[in-house]
This record gives structure tokens, sequence and C-alpha cells, in this order.
């Protein structure tokens, strides 16, 4: 009875038998109609005899009213009330009832009430006679027959509603087994068929459905499952790469920490362009030494929290365009610093030069590709709950598809062959701050990106 096929049976039980009760009122308000002008039909059958003979015998008086089912008959003819036949009334009359103007609502009425009245009655029924053989027709007789084959009538047509009622529920019982608990069953079976093995592109659903809702939800789950299965299939492969990039950040800040060893001793030359760039140089292994070890954290999941202090934002404005003004070589591509050389920042100094490195680099990539003379401009202000650095840059802007997905890892990239990790990371790593990473316009004209880091109750 749990399954929907059952509950239909029982469903479609139960309103035939509604409907055959509804039906059943004014049912049975016509068979005490019926009834009734029978037995005046019956009774002025019985008066024509003594229309063709005006004196009958006692006894054939009684047997005709007897057949007749009456104590009395009056018939009116002429404008003359007659008593045509006639027998003792064991009791009072205790209603009349007029058939000659009958509502429904009135048989309804009087019907519902005989029927739930066993009690015999005398009762006086009124009719106009059959063939137009007078004006009126009355007779006298008991109730009891009436109410006795009302509650037969009523029990047959009750018994043949309730097989009728089954013999319904159960062809529809059928239809619901074969046109909609089988299909549903089937969904139900590719749905765990897949749960199974989602990555398995064969547990896919195929619809096949003629019912259109069905075919619907069969539509609606091929492509969640399509999506599911792409999707996994990418965490697998990004997976993966995660484990190759942390045996290769590994290895790699192995020998870029005995790079920095070297370039120790570089500064100690007597050369003065020597003395002058090594520094560069050491800052520049020392952050490729922090990435490869950021980027071990970042694949167990777990970018180190900001170390923060008072930062310099110019300077390290002035960091990102030296190293990056060596990447520009001979593009028409301006990189300009024009921070305020007071403005200073509570943050972590590695982390903030990431974020302003890759936006730089995004844009500088951006410019270079389109073959175009460009400028990258690095600026910022501070307000009064905020500082706000601004990197802008006169490039053709981002297509609609990247900004769909531009904090995405892997999805977010414009360049050919770009990851489109480093906008994901830099996102994250100002958020680590407490603060965010906005696009704040793109188009023909240029694509500017803005870095909000909170001052909080901070005083310098």
């Amino acid at each position: 009875m749990n399954s929907l096929s059952g509950r239909f049976l029982i469903l479609t039980t139960v309103f035939v038998m509604l409907a055959e009760i509804l039906i059943f009122v004014p049912s049975i308000a016509r068979f005490r109609e019926d009834f009734l002008l029978n037995r005046l039909e019956r009774a002025q059958i019985a008066s024509l005899a003594l229309l063709a003979d005006d004196m009958l015998a006692d006894d054939l008086e009684a047997e005709l009213l007897a057949n007749a089912g009456v104590y009395n008959v009056v018939l009116r003819r002429d404008e003359v009330r007659q008593l045509m036949l006639s027998s003792p009334i064991p009791q009072q009359i205790i209603k009349t009832f007029d058939l000659r103007d009958a509502t429904p609502w009135v048989l309804i009425r009087d019907a519902v009430a005989r029927l739930f009245t066993p009690e015999n009655e005398i009762i006086r029924v009124i009719g106009e006679p059959v063939k137009g053989a007078g004006l009126l027709i009355e007779v006298t007789t008991d109730s009891k027959p009436l109410h006795m084959a009302m509650t037969d009538y009523g029990l047959r047509i009750l018994g043949l509603s309730f097989v009728i009622s089954i013999i319904t529920a159960f062809f529809l019982f059928l239809a619901v087994r074969v046109v909609l608990v089988r299909p549903i069953k089937g969904v139900v079976g590719y749905m765990q068929r897949y749960a199974g093995a989602p990555e398995d592109a064969r547990g896919i659903i195929s619809p096949n459905s003629k019912v259109t809702e069905l075919r619907e939800a069969e539509e609606a789950l091929q492509q969640l499952q399509t999506e599911l299965t792409q999707a996994l299939k990418q965490r697998e492969r990004l997976a993966q790469l995660g484990g190759a990039v942390a045996k290769v950040s590994h290895d790699l800040r192995n020998i870029l920490t005995s790079a920095q060893l070297f370039t120790d001793r570089i500064e100690s030359s007597d050369d003065p362009l020597v003395r002058r760039m090594a520094p560069k140089l050491v800052n520049s292994i020392t952050r490729a030494v922090s990435l490869c070890e950021g980027t071990l954290a970042f694949g167990r999941a777990e970018e180190p929290a900001p170390t923060l202090t008072v930062v310099p934002l110019h300077t390290i404005a002035d960091d990102v365009v030296a190293s990056e003004q060596l990447a520009v070589a001979d593009a028409c591509v301006e990189i300009r610093n024009d921070l305020p050389e007071d403005l200073v920042a509570r943050a972590d100094p590695e982390q903030i030069f990431r974020v302003i490195m890759n936006l730089v680099r995004n844009a500088r990539q951006a410019l270079v590709a389109s073959g175009k003379p460009g400028k990258i401009t690095i600026s910022g202000c501070e307000y009064e709950n905020s500082w706000c650095v601004e990197v802008k840059d006169t490039g053709p802007g981002l297509p609609p598809k990247a900004r769909e997905n531009l904090f995405t890892p892997f999805q977010g990239g414009v360049r050919k062959g770009g990851s489109g990790l480093g906008l994901a990371i830099s996102q994250e790593l100002v958020r680590g701050h407490g603060g965010d990473l906005l696009l704040s316009e793109t188009g023909p004209m240029g694509t500017t990106f803005e870095i909000r880091l909170p001052r909080g109750d901070v005083t310098f």
C-alpha cells in the first residue's frame, strides 16, 4: 500500500464510491417517485372496474385494493371528487405528498427522510391520472413497502457501485504500473547504477520516455549526471596535477635553496654591477623559495596565514615593476608605479607582492598579446576603513567567458595555455587578510582590478 500504484488503487476506489454516492441521492429520489406513481396507476386501473359496473362485491373491491397496494382511491372527474374504492384505514394519515408540482429538491428531501424512517406510516399520495382520465387521483397507502423497496434498491446500487469502483481501480492500477511506475523504476535503476560508478559515462541515462513529465525528468537527470561525471574527471585530473606540482615544487625548492647559498657569496663580489644586482637576485630567489613552499601548502589545502606587518606599498610595487620590466623586452609596454611613497598598510609583504605581481603580469601579457602599445599603472589611496591598490591597464579588456569564471581555478584563464590559477590564488591571499579582490571595470579601453585591505582599528 506504500507504492504509488497501490495508493492509486485505494484512492480510485474511494473517489468512485464518492461519485456513486452523489449519484445515489437523486437516484433514490427518482425510484421513490416511480414507486408512488406506479401505485397511483395501479389504483387508477383498479377503479376502472367500478366505472364499468356501479356495484362491486365487497370481496372483489378488497381484492382490487390489495392488488393496488392501497386503502382508498379518490378520483376527481369533471370537478367532482368521488371515492371510487375504499377500505378501513388502520390508523391516522400522517403525511400527504403531492407529486404533481414537486420540485427535485422536494423529492430528494422526502426520499432521504423516508429512507431513514423505517416505521410504518399511513400516507396520502396525490397525482395526475394517466391518459387524461381525470383531474386528480388520490390514494392512501402504507409507507413500509416503500421503505423496504427503497432500502433494497439502495443496497443494490451501492453494491454495484462498489464492484464498478473495484474494477475501475484495478484497471487504473494496471495502467499506472505500465505508464508511470515502470518508467519511474527505470529512472531509479539508472540512478542506482550511476551511484555505484559515477565516473563511468556508460551509467548516464538515455531519455526515452514518451510521457512529457517523465522525459523532462530524464533529461534533467542526464544533464546532472553528465555535469557530475565531468566534474569528477576534472577533480581527478586536478588531484593528479596537484600531486605532480607538489613534487616539482619540492624539488625546485631544494634547487633554489642551493642557488640561494651561492647568491649570498655573490654579494661580496668586487664588481659594482654585480654588487648592485645581487640584492635583487637574492630577493627573487627568496620569493621563489617562498612560492614553492606556498604551493606545497596550497596542495594540502592549507594556504599559510599572513604574517601582518607594516608594509610600504610603494616599495613592494617598485620590486614588481623592476621584475616585470625585464620581461617586457622590446614590447611597447610602460609600467608605472604611482603609489604614494608614504602609503603603508598592514599586510604580509610576500603575499601582497604575489598579488600585485599576478595582476601586473596578467596585464602585461594581455598588452603584449594585443601587439599594441599600452600602459600599466599601479596606484592607490587610503580610506577611513581600508587601503586600496588599483592595477589598471589600457589593454583590450576581458572576454565574457573569462569574466564568468574569473576567480575559478583552471577556468578563468584568458591567455592560451594559461592555467587560470593566478587570480584564484590572489583572491584567496587577499581574503586571508580580510579584504577582497574586485574587477572594477573592463572593456575596450582597459581593465582595472582593485585590492581592498581592511584597516580595522589599526593606527600608525
